[in-house]
């Protein structure tokens, strides 16, 4: 059998709790962590790492930050976006105002004042919930946005509002280079979701869920309602804030306001429906699949007879396949891509017995 239980015996608590019971799954961990910091370097070329590998890293981040607080915590938000932008643009000012401030820092600022702006936009989910509150931090893309073009300080009085990203030099050693850039953004999100999973197997995970079920049970056992919520926000803020210093730091290089816009808050949204809400999985699949797909079927364009498909008509395709698979999952398989790895899974811890 390829998960073989017999024999794992927990004789610690703390063995018991880990998230890997099996050591199949510790060793395949390893082994996976192994390649992508040491293998992926040295057999991937520029292209998969500046347009492939960095992009999906950074989404993964921005999907955990969303399913925190939707798959979890139960808030319905659509201001993904509008704290990414926060994120990147207060990393990039206090990198620029602070001198001698270490690009890690920078980064975790970003992500601190992101958590603040979501505290903010987040006090309405103490009097609503629902599509209410959806549409309540809907106007947080829309606010950070207007202030972020309007006043000229955030981008250091740049007339086009684009800022350009400092050097990437963290203990004295250059990430500029497109392997730098992957192994800076993986090493960072590697922390975050270690961080993540953490969080929701703990207490206050589980007040999370607790409050997503049923929120009046909830208040009712003990659990307060103000500082679930509040919190929810606040990490919530911070995954997406240190994801968007990623996205303009080490992904773009530079950016402007406009880059985070509501199509980006969309784009987080489905990742986490297609990959799974309330799964730590399933913002890697979602965003391998936001990010594979469309170069999948630009390929498959290319390989059809000239004509047939014109270039430009390739956009909308993505848009319609999109648009029918996010139908198609929340239909038949509405908790996502990583419930069907699970399914494999649990298979495999069977097989080749067939109950």
């Amino acid at each position: 059998m390829l998960y073989q239980e017999a024999g794992q015996f927990s004789v610690r608590y703390a063995n018991d709790r880990r998230f890997f019971r099996l050591r199949q799954d510790r060793l395949g961990l390893a082994a996976l962590l192994s390649f992508v910091f040491i293998g992926v370097p040295l057999l991937g070329n520029d292209y998969w790492f500046s347009a492939i590998l960095i992009p999906f890293l950074v989404l993964s981040l921005a999907g955990l930050g969303l399913n925190l607080l939707t798959g979890y915590a139960g808030q319905l938000s659509l201001g993904s976006a509008a704290f990414m932008a926060v994120g990147a643009f207060a990393a990039y000012n206090v990198e620029l105002r602070i001198a001698g401030l270490p690009l890690i820092v920078s980064l975790l600022l970003g992500g601190l004042v992101a958590a603040l702006v979501a505290i903010v936009f987040g006090l309405p989910s103490l009097r609503i919930k629902g599509f209410y509150l959806l549409v309540s931090t809907l106007a947080a893309q829309f606010f950070v946005q207007w202030a972020l073009t309007r006043f000229s300080w955030f981008s250091n009085d740049s007339a086009s509002g684009v800022i350009s990203t400092p050097p990437l030099v963290v203990a004295g050693h250059d990430f500029s280079s497109p392997a730098g850039r992957y192994l800076l953004t993986l090493a960072v999100v590697s922390a975050l979701f270690w961080l993540g999973t953490n969080l929701v197997r703990s207490e206050l995970g589980r007040n999370w869920m607790a409050v997503r079920d049923m929120d009046t049970a909830a208040a009712v056992i003990g659990i307060p309602l103000l500082k679930t919520k509040l919190l929810a926000f606040a990490i919530s803020g911070f995954f997406l804030g240190v994801a968007g210093s990623l996205w303009a730091f080490t992904y773009l290089g530079t950016v402007e306001p406009h880059g985070f816009d509501l199509n980006r808050s969309f784009q987080i949204l489905f990742i986490i429906i297609i990959g799974g809400l309330g799964s730590i999985l399933g913002n890697f699949l979602g965003a391998a699949f936001i990010v594979l797909f469309p170069v999948l079927l630009s390929n498959l364009a290319s390989q059809l007879p000239a004509g047939l498909i014109d270039a430009g008509q390739v956009e909308n395709l993505q848009k319609i396949v999109f648009g029918t698979l996010i139908i198609v999952f929340l239909i038949k398989e509405p908790e996502g891509l990583a419930r069907l790895w699970h399914r494999f899974r649990e298979r495999a811890r069977r097989w080749p017995l067939r109950y």
